[in-house]
């Protein structure tokens, strides 16, 4: 599958409405509206099977051209409850991936043969519709869920071999596998604190961090817009298409 599928950046306007939109809608969902809006002459379909490190990929350029390179964060130790400010460059996660990416994967183990193909946002928009709650709450539940979604084939000496007799050995390979395939999809932070000590690994959640960036950015927005409406009765759309720098210019000149 291709993965250079052209992107745009978004103006303010735009940006808004998708944070509009993307209000109570689980992540997943805000995920694939900022990429269908920085994306537009790419269907939601293609959109929907990019793998989730591929998903990701276009999220960190997104980010990049929304708000910088640099990201700064907060982390909290496990150990001692310290809190830990968190500074690093959007290159120190990015991973090197391919043009193309194979759609359909292969990993012999033993006297098995699987055939699988990534995680996508398909899938985890599934996983939310699984009607047990509890299920939804139980990791190897959903583990299994996702797995009977993405594996293809299995076959043992030329017999095709239920999803379900798997055992757990082999379905912890297809999953280390896929991790191998799409490192993008799990970005993990070294962190030590220095209080205590401790060191762990933290995710690194794009989408989610992301999003709480645009939403803090569209709330901040908004204000502006209604401090200058109210001070000069300018419409929003002249005032998201000043520049930053004029808008602050006058915010001072009301006193803000």
């Amino acid at each position: 599958m291709p993965v250079d599928f052209p992107m745009r950046a978004l103006p303010p306007q735009q940006l808004l409405q998708v944070w509009e939109q993307g209000l109570n809608q689980p992540p997943v969902q805000q995920a694939l509206l900022l990429l269908a809006a920085a994306c537009p002459e790419t269907s939601t379909e293609l959109l929907t099977q990019l793998s989730i490190g591929q998903r990701d990929t276009y999220l960190l350029t997104l980010r990049e051209w929304l708000f910088g390179s640099e990201i700064v964060s907060l982390a909290t130790c496990p150990q001692c409850g310290e809190r830990l400010e968190l500074m690093f460059n959007l290159a120190d996660i990015r991973v090197s991936t391919h043009a193309e990416t194979v759609e359909v994967l292969i990993l012999n183990v033993a006297n098995y043969q699987v055939q699988f193909r990534l995680p996508n946002s398909g899938d985890l928009i599934a996983m939310q519709t699984v009607s047990s709650y509890r299920d939804r709450q139980n990791i190897q539940a959903m583990r299994r869920f996702l797995l009977e979604r993405c594996l293809l084939k299995v076959e043992s000496q030329s017999l095709e071999v239920s999803v379900s007799d798997l055992s757990t050995d082999l379905q912890d390979a297809v999953v280390a596998k896929m991790a191998e395939a799409d490192p993008q999809a799990d970005v993990q932070l070294a962190l030590c604190c220095p209080a205590c000590n401790h060191q762990w690994q933290a995710t690194f959640d794009i989408v989610a961090f992301l999003w709480s960036e645009i939403n803090a950015w569209a709330y901040r927005t908004l204000r502006e817009v209604h401090t200058l409406a109210s001070a000069y009765g300018w419409r929003e759309a002249d005032i998201l298409a000043m520049s930053p720098q004029r808008r602050q210019f006058y915010l001072e000149m009301v006193g803000v």
